[in-house]
């Protein structure tokens, strides 16, 4: 038991070591850059990792199979509870669309990121195997990531009294983490080598790809980490699509079909969509999933 906490603090510890840290606002800026090239080494890393994966054709359909029934159990759990709860308690949605110039979607971004991937998983199999990088380098660069992420949290004046008394903020996230995981259930009851423990896990990355990725290479093999990484890649794209087009509708779905990106990649859809007063939101759903995705993904993966 005691291994299982040494596994969640391990992961929780940089960011709240980060978000114990103030930087200047210069600094702050500098961590942007910082977190980016940091995102694409952690995506190279765990293409290195999927190459080393025996039988890498069968296992990358069968990786993309479940990803997909994966992403399509969130997507369904997702939005027909965030519906329902935008029906009972939005019936006049708070949020005006920006009047500034519309926000490009930057589906290039993403596929940068897919580019990335598969360029690791080609230097995975194309280098000696002396001269890949160490075993633990994606679990330091992960923890590195969280730190800065801490970081940049702090540094844009994000308190934690402010995001919990964020009554739809609060409220949102209770309820997308209950649709993920009713998703995560259903995943496991439909394949029979997934058991309730590891369905949770998977399910609980929440658009975090850079960690999911990580996290469940290490529960359960690259293969299994592939199945995250490409569910929260592919919640990525469905934000970018579709939240402008749910709005004005559907705000709180809106704002959590983006997961744990309603924080960074995706706040800027969200404001030129839903207005200023959707930031605030935004803030607060992205700011306890990302605190509530680590711990979530290490518990249920020491269980099984």
């Amino acid at each position: 038991m005691w291994s299982h906490f040494q596994n969640i603090l391990l992961i929780l510890m940089p960011l709240f070591i980060g978000f114990a840290c103030k930087l200047p606002k210069p600094y702050v800026q500098m961590t942007d850059r910082l977190l980016s090239v940091l995102v694409y080494v952690i995506l190279l890393l765990i293409g290195v990792e999927l190459a080393q994966v025996d039988n890498l054709g069968q296992e990358l359909g069968k990786m993309a199979m479940y990803a997909a029934l994966l992403f399509i159990l969130l997507m369904m759990c997702n939005l027909l509870i965030l519906f329902w709860f935008d029906k009972l308690f939005f019936k006049q949605h708070p949020f005006q669309p920006s009047q500034t110039t519309r926000q490009k979607i930057r589906f290039a971004d993403s596929a940068k990121q897919m580019g990335v991937l598969i360029f690791g998983m080609i230097l995975g199999v194309g280098l000696p195997e002396n001269w890949l990088p160490p075993h633990q380098s994606g679990q330091y660069a992960l923890m590195t990531l969280i730190l800065i992420v801490g970081i940049q949290m702090r540094g844009n004046g994000i308190a934690l009294r402010q995001i919990l008394l964020n009554k739809h903020g609060l409220y949102l996230s209770a309820w997308f983490m209950a649709s993920c995981g009713l998703a995560g259930l259903l995943f496991a009851a439909i394949l029979p080598e997934v058991g309730w423990a590891k369905g949770l896990a998977l399910s609980s990355g929440y658009g975090w790809y850079s960690l999911s990725g990580i996290v469940m290479t290490q529960a359960y093999g690259a293969t299994w980490g592939g199945v995250a990484l490409l569910n929260d890649l592919w919640r990525e794209f469905a934000a970018l699509m579709f939240i402008p087009l749910l709005m004005q509708r559907f705000p709180s779905s809106a704002i959590g079909l983006g997961g744990a990106t309603s924080l960074d990649f995706t706040l800027p859809i969200i404001q030129k969509s839903g207005g200023l007063a959707a930031v605030p939101v935004a803030v607060s759903f992205g700011f306890i999933v990302n605190l509530v995705a680590p711990f979530l993904m290490v518990l249920f993966s020491t269980i099984g």
